[in-house]
């Protein structure tokens, strides 16, 4: 069996050939047909590339694209992955989209890597080993005081349920209160590289999907604290979450954890 160092390798090269087959129509949609097969398009081009790679690199393994799945993982060796994160924002030709991959091997996620072509970013976690950006360290950030926060969210998945805008929306505007700045847009996994990097101190979900297994675990292996909304360790099965500098995490926590 490879090594988790050798098969992140793979991944990276896999990913970086599958984000090829990403592309905007050459007409902006119009109509929700449109924006289906548009977006159906390029997951499909992804995961065409990718699917094969990823499997012969681990004899056994398995594959979900089911990037708005949830709950507990079946046994084995999985690739988790999300074809596009962002998907809509690279048909409407702008930068901010990804591809994300996770191993979970026995419920438990083992490696990560978000590759973010436009702007030619590979976020890279083994878990237990740190993570990375293009080969160097990530820290996360050393700040103390939410009121100097960059702080972030997004919405996890597309939803007609007004309870989860009214919920998004009160949680915005109590961070709105007490956060220097409160960024609301998509991907999701945009935010927790951010949150890994230093760039931003904090981002939540009200909802935990396989999609952010990738970038939780990059943001956690930079030093990021990730809890569910209880304060408790965030794992696969977690209901939501907040991932954030350790300096201030507990005044966000405390912020969005009255909220539900």
């Amino acid at each position: 069996m490879p090594t988790n160092e050798e098969l992140l390798d793979i991944l990276t090269t896999a990913m970086a050939a599958a984000a090829a087959g990403v592309t905007r129509p050459e007409r902006r949609f119009t109509t929700a047909p449109e924006l289906t097969a548009a977006l159906a398009a390029n997951d499909d081009a992804v995961t065409e590339s990718l699917r094969p790679a990823l499997l012969a690199a681990l004899p056994g393994s398995q594959w979900t694209a089911d990037e708005h799945g949830e709950g507990p993982m079946p046994a084995g060796d999985w690739w988790v992955v999300d074809p596009v994160g962002g998907n809509l924002n690279a048909i409407q030709g702008t930068p901010d989209w990804n591809i994300g991959v996770s191993l979970v091997r026995e419920g438990q996620v083992v490696l990560a890597a978000l590759h973010a072509p436009a702007v030619t970013e590979t976020f890279t976690a083994i878990a237990g080993s740190g993570a990375a950006l293009n080969g160097a360290r990530l820290t996360v950030s050393t700040k103390t005081d939410l009121a100097l926060a960059l702080t972030g969210t997004g919405q996890a998945r597309p939803s007609s349920d007004p309870t989860h805008a009214d919920l998004r929306g009160r949680a915005i505007a109590a961070m709105l209160r007490s956060a220097l700045t409160v960024r609301q847009s998509i991907p999701v996994g945009q935010h927790l590289t951010h949150v890994a990097a230093g760039r931003a101190d904090v981002h939540w979900q009200f909802e935990n999907l396989r999609s952010h297994i990738a970038p939780v675990l990059i943001a956690a292996e930079a030093g990021a604290t990730v809890t569910d909304l209880d304060g408790e360790p965030w794992a696969i099965t977690s209901e939501g979450y907040v991932a954030a500098a350790p300096g201030v995490h507990a005044a966000a926590l405390a912020i969005l954890g009255s909220l539900r």
